[in-house]
């Protein structure tokens, strides 16, 4: 999944815009298929707005809460195998809105649990694309991180990596998926109350730093008793806010200007003179 280079424009030639959401809306805590109809109709208002892509914030599928994280463990789903059954309405919206989503999940693999990237596409098929690789020391109870290395997919033409929260806080992370040709860093995560600095901050310096765009996905609902907070937001790629969301649910829409990364990334050459 991996693609080549960083200099100058990485996708399709033909390819010049992408028009992206990130999302939120207010799950139900432990309920993995309410949760994947309330995908499934974010993903319908997307792609009647014509958006191509849509990044849903972490843990979407279940709620980022700790005791819906204990339920996973006790009735043993979502879990890779029955994926394609769990996701069923969702696949049929993204084949009906011709969007593709990336939504996140607990996801168990035999006795592992993992945060894991779900990229639905519009022909309808679901792939565990992602594991998160940064956990969260408050997650290391219920989840083992994912191997390590980037992993960039190929969404219209353009290179998408997807990253999970805590995986942006660390800037190689972001670095590396653009040395291997991602343009767009297509982030799920979560916001408890108190933590918001890391979203005002790490966002836009990923999106400097590496001249690519940010789609972050962000968590709206309560983990036991601390609210999650959204913010979901689009970032050019000098780090200018394109569209964003507060603490209400919604659609944050974006146009990717892909002439703009090309004429970023030759203005501004962090990235490729990086040492080493």
């Amino acid at each position: 999944m991996a693609g080549p280079g960083l200099a100058g424009a990485c996708h399709d030639q033909g390819v010049t815009s992408l028009l992206v959401a990130a999302g939120q809306a207010v799950p139900t805590n432990g309920d993995p298929a309410a949760n994947v109809a309330l995908a499934a109709d974010l993903t319908r208002r997307a792609g009647a707005r014509g958006v191509r892509l849509l990044v849903l914030p972490e843990a979407f599928l279940t709620g980022y809460d700790w005791a819906a994280f204990d339920r996973v463990r006790d009735t043993g789903q979502p879990r890779v195998e029955t994926l394609e059954e769990l996701t069923e309405p969702l696949r049929a919206a993204a084949a009906e809105a011709g969007c593709a989503v990336l939504v996140c999940t607990p996801l168990l693999r035999g006795d592992d649990m993992r945060l894991t990237t779900l990229v639905v596409r519009p022909d309808a098929t679901v792939e565990a694309a992602y594991d998160k690789q940064h956990v969260d020391r408050l997650e290391l109870p219920w989840f083992t991180p994912g191997p390590r290395g980037p992993v960039v997919l190929d969404v219209e033409g353009v290179k998408v990596a997807p990253a999970i929260c805590y995986d942006s806080r660390f800037p190689e992370h972001a670095a590396t998926a653009a040395a291997c040709g991602a343009e767009v860093y297509a982030v799920s995560t979560a916001y408890l109350e108190g933590s918001t600095r890391g979203r005002a901050v790490s966002l836009p310096a990923r999106a400097l730093d590496n001249g690519m765009f940010v789609v972050a996905g962000a968590a709206l609902g309560t983990c036991g008793d601390r609210p999650v907070t959204g913010g979901s937001c689009v970032l050019d790629p000098e780090g200018h806010e394109l569209a964003t969301l507060g603490t209400e649910p919604g659609l944050a829409v974006a146009e990717l200007d892909l002439d703009l990364l090309a004429e970023v990334r030759a203005r501004q050459t962090m990235h490729a003179d990086r040492l080493g």
